[in-house]
Order: C-alpha cells, then sequence, then structure tokens
C-alpha cells in the first residue's frame, strides 16, 4: 500500500514541474527590449537571452564616435540582460511553491 503523504507529496512535484516548464515555455517566447542613449539603441532579446534584433538611431552613425557607439550598444546589451535575468527569475518564482510564501530568491538565473 502507497503511503498517501508520498502520493500528495509526489502530486505536488508533478503540478511544480508543469508549472515550471509552462514558465519556461512562455519564457521563450517572450521578447525583452533594452535601450540605451535615450533609445538611441535598442537590443530586442527573447526571454531565454537570445538576441533578436539591434536597431541604431542614423544620428548616432553620423557621429563617427566608435567608442560611443560601443558603448550605448554594451549598454543596451546590459539593459535588455537585466530585464531578462528580472523577468526569468519572476516566472520561475511564481511557478513554484514559494512564491506563495514570500521568499525571495537571489539572482541565480
Amino acid at each position: 500500500m502507497r503511503n498517501p503523504f508520498q502520493a500528495l507529496i509526489q502530486n505536488q512535484v508533478a503540478a511544480f514541474q508543469t508549472q515550471l516548464a509552462e514558465a519556461l515555455d512562455e519564457l521563450s517566447r517572450m521578447e525583452l527590449e533594452g535601450s540605451s542613449g535615450g533609445g538611441a539603441v535598442k537590443v530586442l532579446m527573447t526571454g531565454g537571452g537570445e538576441v533578436r534584433r539591434v536597431s541604431i538611431e542614423p544620428s548616432v552613425l553620423e557621429s563617427s564616435d566608435k567608442e560611443l557607439l560601443e558603448d550605448l550598444i554594451t549598454a543596451a546589451m546590459r539593459d535588455a540582460l537585466t530585464k531578462v535575468a528580472r523577468t526569468k527569475r519572476d516566472k520561475i518564482v511564481s511557478a513554484t511553491p514559494l512564491a506563495g510564501m514570500g521568499v525571495e530568491i537571489p539572482d541565480i538565473f
């Protein structure tokens, strides 16, 4: 005979796995944008961290300042990656039982 507590835990783990898989699937379909220079440079990324597009305003290209352009691209990438990490953490936490307990999880994702 199966222990009823074991069955309860197994059901909860299965539900958690399903919720986590759904959250990860949703993340892979999300697109998040990072920007810098007041929107002069934009980076579009998926929730999984894949770069989809980099957009640069023509005025930035006209300046002929290579270092400025490099800095703007780097800052836009960082902004996008920060948004991806925050969104990923929030989605994963909300898919776990910890969300209901108010437990904060550090940025490990």
